[in-house]
């Protein structure tokens, strides 16, 4: 005698359904606390400023991605992205321009950043 799906108790296909969006969760690459710290301490600056307005976080299976918009209706003039299967290439740390140039990329954060930062120059 087989168990049809309209025979298994709910609670288990909910346990399994549970698991596999927890298993999904765990292999999507996110920014640790301090690389968003970071990432908002510029953004923050930035409108500070008047030139940046909006920002997009994606958590993908493959990289994470900050985008930073002029304005929401836009594309973003820029993304930073943590893609860790470049770790040992050219850096897991990149900064892409609207048109998909990438315009720094490295081992750090904060030096990958300083493409885009503009800090006030002692003279």
């Amino acid at each position: 005698m087989s168990l049809t799906p309209e025979d298994a108790d709910p609670s288990e296909q909910r346990a399994v359904a549970r698991s596999a969006a927890a298993n999904a969760q765990l292999s999507r690459v996110t920014f640790n606390r301090l690389e968003l710290n970071r990432i908002l301490n510029l953004y923050g600056r930035m409108v500070a400023d008047g030139e940046w307005r909006d920002y997009a976080i994606d958590f993908l299976k493959d990289r994470a991605v900050f985008s930073v918009y002029r304005r929401a209706s836009e594309v973003p003039i820029y993304r930073i992205e943590k893609d860790p299967r470049l770790a040992r290439k050219q850096g897991m740390y990149s900064v892409i321009s609207a048109t998909g140039l990438i315009l720094r990329r490295g081992q750090e954060l904060d030096r990958v950043l300083l493409v885009i930062d503009r800090k006030l120059a002692v003279v």
